[in-house]
């Protein structure tokens, strides 16, 4: 399926959106949370999930990986399709304050992800251009708060 990484990335979505205003918790993975080592745990793992999706992109732009940049665009795809599951793993809720910050620059860099010119077929520049520093800066912004947030956690902990 050729835009396969889009259905399970938008099914993902709604179902992170759903769960957050119908406030549904899937109690087992909802106690894993509330243990401080479990939390630790899930953040290494999902900054990690960020790092391998700057490393894709960085690894994209170098000269010499240049005939690998479909199957690292691929690889980039599926794991934003993901990103919203990996999330859900670390954290149920959207937070407060520069958390639900933090959140919501996440889930709408998510949602830029499924707009992307692949998806929605247009050749045009002016889109791609916007589209491309849009992704870029909310990357920026997503890995600034969450090192904040690391630090945050264990500077008080």
């Amino acid at each position: 399926m050729r835009n396969g990484y889009l259905y399970i990335g938008i099914s993902l979505f709604i179902a992170y959106c759903m769960q957050e205003v119908f406030e549904l918790r899937w109690e087992y993975l909802h106690a894993l949370q509330l243990d401080e080592s479990f939390k630790r745990w899930s953040g290494l793992a999902l900054l990690l999930y960020i790092v391998l999706q700057w490393s894709l992109t960085i690894f994209r732009s170098k000269k010499r990986w240049e005939v690998h940049t479909p199957l690292i665009m691929e690889i980039h795809k599926w794991m934003g399709a993901f990103s919203p599951l990996a999330f859900y793993i670390h954290s149920m809720k959207l937070g407060y304050a520069y958390l639900f910050v933090l959140s919501i620059t996440y889930f709408t860099n998510v949602f830029l992800g499924f707009v992307h010119t692949d998806t929605i077929k247009t050749k045009a520049y002016w889109y791609f251009q916007s589209w491309m520093i849009a992704h870029v800066a909310f990357s920026l912004v997503i890995s600034m708060l969450a090192l904040y947030h690391i630090w945050i956690v264990f500077y008080y902990n």
